[in-house]
């Protein structure tokens, strides 16, 4: 992919967004998500139609190219769906995700941490890392066993969730140590990630996760969560 070719996608994935941008649900959508970066007022239904036809007419043809365009839409957004529209293109290229695992880790830290919210992180841990973790544990699980003590809560949020979906192949002494590192921490959003975390993996091994909970001082919310279906 050229540099032209990727520039050509990133503006019509811009001017495809903005064609259907509604100012007057701009400032709502802004202010549900408590964001200091302005929305164009393009709901996810409208904006994956939007893109639909430009990403088909606008292949990513290497892994390179898809680098270059999640990072250029990402870094140049000036408002939030553009940064959505970057992780939407992370997404469709699932083999160039997996092409190259360090490559593509750097690009999803640099998400995780200057993306710093709950909309963009979960979508990054949950669909992109932890996929990446399960095709490349070797260079993956070390650094998720780093960002599971790093001062970013986002990283750390990450480290704790990323495994949600991952059923009979999660990494159970991954999952241990991404929620011990951080179970002293009052953070809302870490406590509520645990919790999220230990209750899709009762959905397959209940008693473990009953074990857990009887033998870790989980905060009342970590604790309800985890326990809300057993």
């Amino acid at each position: 992919m050229t540099e032209d070719s990727a520039r050509a996608l990133v503006e019509a994935v811009r001017a495809a967004l903005r064609a259907v941008a509604d100012p007057a649900a701009a400032e709502p959508m802004r202010a549900y998500m408590k964001s200091d970066m302005p929305f164009l007022g393009v709901p996810m239904p409208a904006r994956t139609a939007a893109l639909r036809p430009v990403l088909t007419a606008h292949p990513i043809t290497d892994p390179a190219g898809w680098r270059s365009t999640v990072l250029a839409l990402w870094r140049e957004a000036t408002h939030r769906e553009e940064r959505y529209a970057a992780l939407a293109i992370a997404r469709r290229y699932p083999r160039y995700l997996q092409a190259d695992a360090p490559a593509s880790l750097a690009l999803l830290d640099e998400i995780v941490v200057t993306g710093a919210w709950w909309d963009f992180v979960d979508d990054t841990a949950i669909r992109l890392v932890g996929p990446l973790l399960l095709q490349h544990p070797d260079p993956v699980r070390p650094a998720l066993r780093t960002w599971a003590r790093d001062p970013d809560r986002w990283r750390r949020r990450t480290a704790v969730i990323c495994q949600i979906g991952a059923k009979d192949r999660t990494d159970v002494a991954l999952l241990t140590e991404a929620i011990e590192a951080t179970l002293a921490d009052p953070d809302f959003f870490l406590r509520k990630g645990i919790g999220w975390a230990l209750r899709q993996h009762a959905r397959l091994d209940p008693d473990w996760v009953r074990a857990f909970a009887d033998t870790h001082d989980l905060s009342p919310l970590s604790r309800r969560e985890a326990l809300k279906h057993l």
